[in-house]
């Protein structure tokens, strides 16, 4: 890692918070005014003008910024070089629900992965006032602030969150790990923004979070966030996080293996039915 770190400009988290602030200055003129909404790819998956807007402003800042790194975004963006090793995940606007409807948790979400791990991520929620920051092996920030996981040791004492992915005939996907985690945990948040929740976790206000069936530019900035910030990313199953299996789980590594024997637990039952 550090010798990846060693060929990024050195000033790649400023220069990735400013291009998320600017995209997130984008979104601010939207929020509140209930944007019109399209359908993607399933009736709670939408998409608006302001998600594409942001997407231009992003993609604009780190093609000229780092022309030699590959740009991925929600929206449709492929642009760089396809072979480069260092490549952004972008969701200009993580949260589109919720900004539809005039709720503040929602979020600007960058993520550089370099052959593969993530590096580097920046998660602004701009009707918050957050911005989150990070390099991993150069610690995390939130409003320049140093920030870092919680300490908390015992499953039943950590507070945790999830979502329910877009999955045509699941309707009940993640159900039966949530009841698991509500009656073994202090509790269970659902807040709409897989990068806040991720960012949520590295600031130590969340034990931990798990997902499955989302996307990498869902989960890259917000994993590098984790590490940076001392906790823990992995697949969903223990092995080895990839951003593009769309499954995580991220803890504040202390209750890491906790949490994994209990979605193994909800595994194994699924399998018995």
């Amino acid at each position: 890692m550090a010798g990846t770190v060693a060929l990024l400009n050195p000033n790649v988290v400023e220069l990735a918070v400013a291009t998320a602030q600017a995209a997130g200055d984008v979104l601010l003129m939207g929020w509140g005014k209930r944007p019109a909404t399209q359908i993607k790819t399933a009736a709670i998956d939408l998409v608006t003008e302001y998600d594409k807007r942001a997407e231009t402003v992003v993609v604009e800042h780190l093609s000229r910024e780092f022309p030699t790194h590959a740009i991925v975004g929600e929206e449709g963006s492929r642009v760089g070089p396809p072979d480069s090793k260092c490549v952004w995940y972008v969701d200009p606007l993580d949260g589109t629900m919720n900004f539809a409807h005039g709720m503040p948790f929602f979020a600007v979400s960058l993520g550089l992965v370099v052959n593969g791990d993530p590096v580097v991520g920046v998660v602004h929620a701009p009707a918050l006032g957050w911005t989150f920051a990070a390099m991993v092996g150069h610690g995390a920030t939130r409003n320049g602030a140093p920030m870092q996981v919680s300490h908390t040791a015992a499953l039943p004492e950590g507070l945790f969150a999830t979502g329910f992915p877009y999955v045509a005939g699941e309707p009940n996907a993640n159900l039966p790990e949530f009841s698991a985690f509500i009656h073994n945990t202090h509790g269970v948040r659902r807040v709409g923004s897989a990068a806040l929740d991720l960012a949520f976790v590295a600031a130590g206000w969340l034990e931990g979070y798990w997902e499955r069936n989302l996307q990498p530019w869902d989960l890259a900035g917000g994993a590098a966030l984790v590490l940076a910030a001392g906790g823990q990313v992995s697949n969903i199953n223990g092995g080895v996080f990839d951003a593009r299996t769309g499954r995580i789980l991220a803890t504040n590594g202390v209750l890491h293996e906790q949490a994994l024997n209990l979605l193994a637990t909800v595994a194994t039952a699924k399998h018995a039915l």
